[in-house]
């Protein structure tokens, strides 16, 4: 078991970045041969720390800032027209709540998502031992949503981890060809309304890049924090 004073943290060395093109990158790691505990796991988020499989990482480049941990705060966030519209839209979805697990049905969901919205990077081709890897190993109070629409097939899956007084949203896949029903947006408004439900004080969701265009819809949701130089920090309007 560890706490934070236990914790023995590597850097990896450089290597090509996920988010802007011609870029080198370097990530913080805790050691994967650590056996963290949910509240160290809670703790490491506040410092900006993410979950990829069993792995606990932050961006950690030299002489880069590019990639900036968010976080929206559930009582004050507010859902705009948009949003409200496409809340309303999804309401014929039936959400359950699952452990983590491989099945061929979410496997066949997530072949069709990476091949459809994200073929041009590191995760293609999709195989089920990285979507073992990617969304089972590591888990801890981890959980799979399933949005079921009224012909109880499966349109959307998001990967959700709970912390102490948060929740992380760790990745969500959807069916591409359901494009009016902005699966990705509404499931990130659909985790904020369950935050709520749970009395949970934040919804993490990663890292922003401002010149990645597929992180631009991050900043739809308002008001968010940005952790900067250690303290999380309102994330005004005008810095979009």
């Amino acid at each position: 078991m560890s706490d934070m004073h236990t914790l023995r943290f590597y850097v990896t060395p450089s290597h090509n970045c996920s988010y802007l093109p011609d870029r080198q990158a370097k990530t913080l790691f805790v050691d994967p041969q650590i056996e963290i505990t949910s509240d160290t796991y809670s703790q490491l988020s506040e410092l900006g720390f993410r979950r990829s499989g069993s792995h606990v990482y932050r961006p950690h480049c030299e002489g880069c800032q590019a990639c900036q941990s968010i976080r929206i705060p559930v009582d004050f966030f507010k859902p705009n027209k948009t949003q409200k519209r496409l809340i309303n839209m999804n309401r014929d979805l039936k959400v359950i709540r699952k452990a983590p697990s491989m099945e061929r049905e979410y496997f066949a969901l997530y072949k069709e998502y990476i091949d459809a919205r994200h073929s041009d990077g590191d995760m293609y081709p999709p195989t089920p031992e990285q979507f073992h890897q990617f969304l089972i190993d590591g888990a801890l109070d981890s959980w799979f949503y399933e949005f079921r629409d009224p012909n109880d097939r499966l349109v959307c899956l998001a990967v959700t981890d709970h912390l102490h007084q948060s929740m992380s949203a760790l990745y969500t896949f959807f069916d591409p060809i359901e494009t009016r029903r902005s699966l990705g947006t509404y499931a990130i408004l659909w985790q904020l309304q369950e935050a709520s439900r749970r009395n949970m004080q934040y919804l993490y969701l990663g890292y922003w890049v401002r010149d990645c265009r597929k992180m631009s819809y991050k900043t739809a949701f308002k008001p968010l924090e940005m952790l900067i130089d250690g303290h999380w920090t309102h994330f005004r309007q005008e810095s979009f």
